[in-house]
This record gives structure tokens, C-alpha cells and sequence, in this order.
């Protein structure tokens, strides 16, 4: 779509060809499913035409899953909680450091562009309202990025073994979105705590907290 992103006008709507559709049931159109309770709707100018530089998600989910690390690298999102509470966790690429925001009904949380976040539900159910400022917004699954990136890769980069990060990541094979998978009981291993965590700024609603208490 040519003028897919930020349009600052309506020069796509033609006043020759009359009023444009303008209402469509978008939860015709799933994004993602991982069940019943954790499921996302997205709206974008794909069923809509009209609706250049914008695009919309619903998401639920339920205690236990999470909207899985991610990224847009086109466009900005804003996260409106409707109802429960949820812990929506970015990085600053800027200055490295990870922010954490437990919003509740009534409450936003802004992502810029191309910052790496996640979303937890903490209450037993979450219902949030998505908005992105590109009708056409790209996203890009942590779960691809760890499963698509030969083994050898990371253990040039950083020094790991090559087939332990084999091992770790061969139980994704395929894009999560909402995890964890319904099968994939390595999710439910505890976490180890490395004392690398120690070295890591962590805010909470803009209150610095040790890695531990996070």
C-alpha cells in the first residue's frame, strides 16, 4: 500500500467514489490464538481501507501467559488496559536500562518505536486495547529472532556454547506471540538466578528496584 504509515490527511478518500466502508466486526479477523482466553483481534487498513496511519489490536489473556518480547520497527504502540492489571516491561535502547509498568484499568503505557517489551497479565484475566500509529505495523517475535538465529551465531557473538543454545531454544519451532505454548512444559522450569542479574537496572513504575525483587 503506497501510502501505508502516517497520513496526515484524507487524500485517499475520493469524494467521486462516495463514502468509503467505514465499520467492520473486527474480531473476524484473529491475529493470534492460543485459546479461548488468550487471543488477540487486529484491525488495520486490510479491513478497513480507509483507515491509513492507524491500526488497532484486542488482546486478552489470562495469568500464566504473557505477550511474548517483541518489537515494531515501524510504528509506536500505545497499551490501554480495559480491565485486570498487567505488568508491561520495555528496554531503553538509550540507556539500557528496563522499565517496568503495572497499569490497571484506566491506565496506558507508551512504547516508541523499535523498543524491545512484553506484556504479563498479573490479575487472573487482562483485556487490553492496542493502538499503533501505522496502519500496516510490522512486529518482530522474539521467539523468531532465537529460533531462526543459527547456534553458532550467539557463540561467536557472546562466547556461549553453540549447542547448549541449541538445546535451549529447539523446543520453539514456531512463532509464540502468546505464550507459553500448550505443550511446551520446559516453560514451566524454574528460573536459576545468575548473578550477572545483579549488574541489571530495573524500574518499576520509575522506582528503582534490585534485579532479585523484580
Amino acid at each position: 500500500m503506497s501510502k501505508s504509515g502516517f497520513v496526515p490527511d484524507n487524500s485517499n478518500i475520493k469524494k467521486s467514489s462516495g463514502t468509503p466502508n467505514l465499520s467492520v466486526n473486527y474480531k473476524q479477523n484473529v491475529l493470534f490464538k492460543r485459546n479461548d482466553q488468550n487471543i488477540a483481534y487486529r484491525l488495520t487498513s486490510t479491513q478497513l481501507p480507509a483507515m491509513l496511519g492507524g491500526a488497532f489490536v484486542d488482546l486478552y489473556m489470562t495469568k500464566g501467559h504473557m505477550r511474548e518480547p517483541h518489537w515494531h520497527p515501524n510504528a509506536w504502540e500505545l497499551d490501554v488496559v480495559v480491565s485486570g492489571e498487567v505488568q508491561v516491561s520495555i528496554l531503553d535502547p538509550d540507556t539500557s536500562s528496563m522499565h517496568k509498568y503495572q497499569i490497571k484499568e484506566g491506565e496506558v503505557v507508551f512504547i516508541p518505536m523499535g523498543w524491545w517489551h512484553w506484556i504479563e497479565p498479573l490479575s487472573e484475566e487482562a483485556h487490553l486495547h492496542l493502538f499503533f500509529n501505522n496502519d500496516q505495523f510490522e512486529s518482530t517475535e522474539g521467539s523468531d529472532v532465537l529460533r531462526l538465529t543459527p547456534p553458532i551465531v550467539f557463540q561467536k557473538a557472546y562466547g556461549v556454547s553453540a549447542s547448549e543454545v541449541a538445546e535451549a531454544v529447539a523446543p520453539i519451532t514456531d512463532t509464540v506471540i502468546i505464550g507459553p505454548p500448550n505443550d511446551s512444559s520446559f516453560y514451566q522450569k524454574s528460573y536459576f538466578k545468575d548473578e550477572r542479574d545483579e549488574k541489571i537496572v530495573v524500574k518499576i513504575n520509575e522506582k528503582v528496584v534490585p534485579a532479585e525483587d523484580e
